[in-house]
C-alpha cells in the first residue's frame, strides 16, 4: 500500500495534492480526512488550520508485472505490447509482438524464468500474495494442447506394449498437464521421478490393469 499525506486550504485541495504525488486517479485511492480546515481567532484574524488528508492505494499486480516485463524487454531490445487480466487470485499477462521466440526459449524455459522473476518483482511490492502467469502469443495454450495429445498417444502405447514410457524433463506446470490429462484413465498410472530441473513424468500400467490389449 502506498500513502501520501497533504494539507490544503480545503479538503478537496489536499486530496488533489495527494493524487498528484501518487500519480493515480481518485477512483483507485482510499481517502482519510485527518483534519478539517478551521479558522482560528476572532473573525479569523489569527490565521487558519489547514485541512489534512491521507490517501492510499494498492498497486495493481498486473501493472507491476507489465512494468517489470517492459523493462526486461527493453534491455533485451525486444519490442512488445503487454496486456493483463485478472482471474480470481491470478493475474494473466499476455505479451504480443513480432519475433518473440527469444522470450519463450527452448521448451518454454525462458518464459518460465521470466514468470518466476515477475512474480518475485510483484511480491516485493505487495502485502497480499498473488500469482502472475505470463504467456507469449498464446504459446501456453498451444503447448498444453500438444502435451495432452502426447499424453494420450503415449498412454495408448503403454496399453499396447505393457512397457512404461519416460517423458523428457519438464517443468512442474507441464508435468501437471500430463498427470491431469491421464488422471481418469482406469488402466494408466502417472508419477514423476528424478530431481529438478531433470524431473520427468513416467506413464505406466496400473498394477490392477490387465496386460496389453490385442
Amino acid at each position: 500500500m502506498r500513502f501520501a499525506e497533504k494539507t490544503g486550504r480545503t479538503v478537496e485541495e489536499a486530496i488533489n495534492a495527494c493524487l498528484n504525488e501518487l500519480g493515480v486517479e481518485r477512483e483507485r485511492v482510499k481517502i482519510e480526512v485527518l483534519a478539517e480546515p478551521m479558522k482560528k481567532g476572532l473573525f479569523g484574524l489569527l490565521g487558519t488550520t489547514l485541512a489534512k488528508v491521507r490517501a492510499g492505494y494498492e498497486d495493481c499486480p498486473g501493472e507491476l508485472a507489465c512494468s517489470f516485463l517492459k523493462d526486461v524487454c527493453d534491455s533485451m531490445g525486444v519490442i512488445a505490447e503487454f496486456n493483463y487480466t485478472q482471474q480470481g487470485q491470478h493475474w494473466l499477462i499476455d505479451i504480443s509482438g513480432e519475433e518473440l521466440g527469444i522470450l519463450i526459449g527452448r521448451r518454454g524455459d525462458t518464459l518460465e524464468a521470466l514468470q518466476y522473476l515477475a512474480n518475485l518483482a510483484v511480491a516485493k511490492q505487495l502485502a497480499e500474495k498473488v500469482r502472475v502467469i505470463i504467456d507469449v502469443e498464446g504459446y501456453r495454450q498451444r503447448r498444453e494442447e500438444t502435451l495432452v495429445r502426447l499424453a494420450k498417444r503415449l498412454s495408448d502405447k503403454v496399453k499396447r506394449t505393457g512397457t512404461r514410457v519416460v517423458l523428457e524433463p519438464m517443468n512442474p506446470h507441464e508435468r501437471r498437464i500430463i498427470h491431469t490429462a491421464l488422471q481418469d484413465d482406469a488402466r494408466i498410472s502417472t508419477f514423476s521421478e528424478g530431481e529438478e530441473p531433470n524431473r520427468k513424468v513416467v506413464i505406466s500400467l496400473k498394477r490392477t490393469a490387465k496386460f496389453p490389449e490385442g
